[in-house]
């Protein structure tokens, strides 16, 4: 039978999950240029996307730092997306800024002009790098925001230009994404007639998922790929005392190759995630170097949020919903492959728990690529602009998705915090796994790793 690496080779970018590519061929269909987005703006239907600038019902929550519109509780207090981004900077990269004895007043207009002042007022009015990491809201907090989340859903309805905007976006991510959570959610609550995935428990479940894939490559089946293993398999007793003896190579080499998998998958997301970026409106208006950039520095956090959709307690969907690999197989593999995905069974766990759906979660990974704060950015007054329109209709779309859930708003962009902690640590884990272990990684993923962190 041809080899797995051969077959795999043979399939275009319309990757499944668990092919094996030779990452420094020159054949390879995957290059650096899928984060290339297009030089013109897409040729579709036009959309105004809605100005921040636009008049709206006043709310009452001010960013404390430069008393701009609060876009949540960020570091302990109520903050816009720029303060929040401002002060994580400084935090994390332990700037020190030329000092100021003028004692300047921040305020939106000009809060960009000194640094030295705006940190301080950072720190003055409470901001805390002791908050990043669970951002709850007082209880006083709490009280006042339900006010100001009624009267805003009576006062502030959806305009014309969100409903729109809402609408394109939802229908990028429905249109680019091969999974979604509905999809997801049918396959693991077992409410789907198609067959259930195979189970991926141990070494042995890995190796036929491998083999059985691989033959339903060559059929190229349209449809959802699943893995369909023999009725019976009887391994023989003198094998199995084989496997035994090699045992720790057969699992080193099994952990490098599922390593390759889950590369693989993320390069079929970020390729997804590029083409989802592009449909976003106003995205194709930004500088060309911008665009490029806010898929660097926003895949991760967006594939992570996607793949929280993919879990459950007890594992994740995997091959299109063809496979299911079990939490307690990832937690079992040696270090550092062991430590790889736990974190985000327990990111999921949070995530999840706020019972987004389809419609909530394409508006989220737009608000998470359409990102102000990273860093590089040639226009960034423009992006926190398109980012801004984002996040209030995000807003807007969730007091009429979600009429009593008053407080899912600031919960939810708290997890922005969350999944920038969690990329850290997933990139800290490539490194250790470059450092010591024979496996490669795909150029496309080491030119995201290399500007990260």
């Amino acid at each position: 039978m041809e080899d797995l690496a051969e077959i795999s080779q043979s399939i275009d970018a319309n990757t499944l999950g668990f092919d094996f590519p030779e990452y420094q061929s020159p054949e390879n269909p995957i290059v650096l240029e899928t984060l290339t987005p297009a030089s013109s703006p897409s040729s579709g239907e036009s959309v105004t996307v809605p100005s921040p600038e636009e008049p709206t019902a006043p709310l009452s929550l001010e960013c404390k730092v430069c008393s701009d519109k609060a876009s949540g509780f960020h570091y302990g207090v109520h903050a816009c997306e720029g303060c929040k981004g401002f002060f994580r900077r400084t935090i994390r990269l332990k700037l020190e800024y030329d000092k100021c004895e003028r004692k300047c007043k921040i305020q939106k207009k000009n809060r960009n002009k000194c640094q030295f002042c705006r940190f301080n007022k950072c720190l003055s009015v409470g901001m805390s790098h002791n908050a990043i990491r669970f951002g709850r809201i007082p209880q006083a907090e709490k009280l006042k925001l339900k006010g100001v989340c009624k009267v805003t859903e009576r006062e502030e309805p959806l305009q014309p230009g969100h409903k729109v905007l809402i609408t394109r976006i939802c229908r990028a991510y429905m249109k680019n994404f091969n999974m979604n959570k509905t999809k997801a959610r049918l396959i693991l609550t077992g409410k789907t007639s198609q067959q259930q995935p195979f189970i991926i428990h141990n070494i042995e479940t890995f190796q036929l998922a491998e083999q059985t894939l691989a033959a339903q490559m060559v059929d190229d089946h349209p449809e959802p790929v699943r893995f369909r293993p023999p009725p019976s398999i009887e391994v023989p007793r003198s094998t199995a005392c084989l496997l035994q003896d090699c045992g720790e190579v057969q699992q080193r080499e099994a952990e490098a190759r599922l390593f390759r998998c889950c590369q693989s998958t993320s390069v079929e997301t970020v390729t997804e995630l590029t083409e989802f970026a592009k449909a976003v409106p106003g995205f194709q208006n930004l500088d060309l170097n911008d665009q490029v950039t806010l898929l660097k520095y926003g895949v991760y956090e967006a594939l992570f949020t996607l793949l929280a959709s993919c879990m459950n307690k007890d594992g994740l969907l995997v091959a299109r919903g063809g496979g299911f690999i079990t939490r307690e197989f990832l937690k079992s593999l040696r270090r550092p492959f062991g430590d790889m995905m736990e974190p985000k069974f327990l990111f999921a766990t949070r995530f999840n728990s706020l019972e987004l759906d389809d419609s909530d979660l394409a508006l989220f990974v737009a608000v998470i690529i359409c990102c102000g704060d990273r860093p590089g950015l040639v226009d960034t007054s423009l992006v926190e602009q398109l980012q801004e329109s984002i996040i209030q209709a995000l807003r807007l779309h969730l007091l009429v998705n979600h009429p009593d859930d008053a407080f899912l708003f600031p919960r939810l962009l708290q997890k922005l915090a969350d999944l920038r902690e969690l990329v850290t640590e997933h990139a800290q884990l490539v490194q250790e796994i470059k450092r010591t272990e024979d496996t490669s990684l795909h150029p496309l993923l080491q030119e995201i790793y290399r500007d990260m962190h």
